[in-house]
């Protein structure tokens, strides 16, 4: 053996290391901890409904020692502490410290009709939650809530690599700019709404890529992550089985050629049409879409937010009302409506960083366009201000009642997707000033949001300052401290903002038939 040459051996590898490592590849690991920064962020029932859903799913199992019969088909006999664990809801100076009032490990069952005891929702995303139901109730929660970041971060990054260059500004951006605060906070919870928001974003940009790709193995694994994200958002929420099928036309819209390889092709997503079809129809949630909410009483914290509205109004007042209104929906995905049951209000300042981000892109995103394109844009607008604007006309509702912002969130990440994709051989770009005031808006807006979320549950909202350790009342067991959560939290999203933001501009640089081969046939 000739002295120090495996020492050679090991300094050149270590080289071919470093010059072959991106900063791309950090991406998912920040993904990961900045949202289960979120997932540590909130308690146990701290979603919207999140009793409901945590019953059902507990009813899922199919264990008669966690779910029993009740008196009646429309009741189950559950843990308790699964039902009662929002006991702070509506309360924003209350902590979530009355869930120590809680036993956790009390085996007695009381019975209740908050649950999926008549198929308002499709029973999927249950069913697949109770698979990590066990002995102990908070672990159980807290394992979902991780599953659910794995499986999101998994999902886009695999989308990601299987993309085409050109197509990927479409998947970044059109996450990073709809998502702070709702979509993290969603994404990270235990509400099917998480998986609505991430089938339907993931759905259609796969089945464009699916389209579009040449490499077949590519191509297999793109209808793959389809097929999942189909199942993902209709198996989670009615409204999303339309809204996927919406996704599914916009991408056809875009790749269509009158050939045989396309018709061939878009068997898969016609198959996958009555898939969601069948949860749609299957689902008596969706029947709101038809006859409004006015059968259902609006929550508390839903009626303070109408509490400006005008008094009764009917008729063509009403409808003008809403349709004027309706943009604060949109404005509620970027922090206009407070969070978790409506009760944890956040700054107006992370409304103004975020939703300058998403205004600010989209605008960029304007300036490249074709038909189909427009078409495309057009059509997901129009949904966006129709359908709320006619589902609470139908039920007698005012914008602030019934229909939040999180329903219609999984088409603001469909819209945030389509603004920046790349039209023909015209390529989105953004300065590199605009990169940079984008990337300090959404990690600031961030920052605050998280923050924000926190206290209200820490503390409550009536203890202020910064510092989230003082006075904690509450915090998950075992997990590190309270401001250890944020501070991770909070640079993991910067960092990860700023990556991607980073590579997005190495992209726009790529010629643009060389970013997307396919176009080269057919410029």
């Amino acid at each position: 053996m000739v002295p120090g040459r495996s020492e050679d051996r090991d300094v050149s590898a270590r080289t071919r290391f470093v010059r072959r490592f991106r900063l791309i590849y950090l991406a998912p690991v920040l993904a990961l901890l900045a949202l289960s920064a979120w997932a540590f962020a909130s308690p146990m029932g701290a979603a919207p409904d999140d009793d409901y859903h945590l019953v059902s799913i507990w009813c899922a199992t199919g264990d008669t020692a966690l779910c029993q019969p009740g008196q009646s088909s429309k009741t189950r006999l559950v843990p308790a502490a699964v039902l009662q664990s929002p006991c702070y809801a509506f309360y924003s100076d209350e902590s979530a410290g009355c869930q120590s009032r809680l036993d956790y490990s009390d085996s007695k069952l009381v019975e209740t009709n908050r649950g999926n005891f008549v198929g308002a929702y499709p029973p999927l995303y249950y069913a697949v939650m109770s698979n990590f139901v066990g002995d102990d109730i908070l672990a159980s929660v807290m394992v979902m809530r991780l599953v659910n970041v794995i499986l999101f971060v998994g999902i886009t990054s695999a989308l990601y690599v299987l993309l085409p260059a050109a197509r990927r500004p479409a998947l970044v951006w059109g996450w990073l700019v709809t998502t702070v605060p709702l979509g993290l906070f969603l994404l990270a919870s235990n509400n099917p709404s998480g998986w609505a928001v991430a089938g339907v974003g993931t759905a259609w940009l796969a089945l464009l890529g699916y389209f579009e790709t040449p490499d077949r193995i590519k191509r297999i694994a793109l209808g793959a992550l389809f097929v999942l994200a189909v199942f993902m958002a209709a198996g989670s929420r009615g409204d999303s089985a339309l809204y996927v099928v919406g996704g599914m036309g916009i991408a056809a819209i875009i790749a269509f050629e009158n050939s045989r390889r396309f018709w061939t092709l878009a068997t898969l997503p016609l198959l996958m049409m009555v898939v969601s079809a069948a949860y749609f129809l299957s689902a008596r949630q969706t029947a709101s879409g038809v006859s409004g909410f006015s059968s259902q009483d609006a929550t508390p914290a839903a009626a303070e937010q109408a509490a400006g509205a005008a008094a009764n109004l009917a008729g063509f007042g009403l409808l003008a009302y809403n349709f004027l209104n309706v943009p604060s929906l949109w404005a509620g995905a970027f922090g206009g409506w407070a969070l978790g049951w409506l009760d944890t209000p956040i700054p107006e300042s992370v409304t103004f960083l975020a939703l300058s981000a998403f205004i600010g892109v989209g605008f960029v995103g304007l300036s490249v366009l074709n038909g189909r394109k427009i078409l495309a844009v057009a059509g997901v607008g129009f949904v966006l201000w129709a359908l709320p604007t006619y589902v609470l006309t139908q039920g007698g509702d005012k914008v602030g009642e019934q229909v939040q912002p999180r329903y219609i969130l999984p088409l603001m990440v469909l819209m945030g997707g389509l603004l920046v994709l790349q039209a023909g051989t015209k390529r989105f770009q953004l300065g590199r000033v605009q990169t940079i005031a984008v990337v300090i808006a959404l990690g600031a807006a961030n920052v605050v949001a998280l923050h924000m979320n926190m206290r209200r549950y820490v503390t409550g909202n009536d203890v202020p300052g910064w510092n989230l350790n003082a006075s904690a009342e509450w915090f998950w067991a075992g997990a590190p401290a309270p401001m250890a959560v944020w501070g991770i939290g909070s640079l993991a999203f910067a960092g990860m903002t700023a990556i991607l933001a980073r590579e997005m501009t190495r992209v726009a640089k790529i010629p643009a038939l060389e970013a997307q081969p396919e176009l080269a046939s057919t410029a």
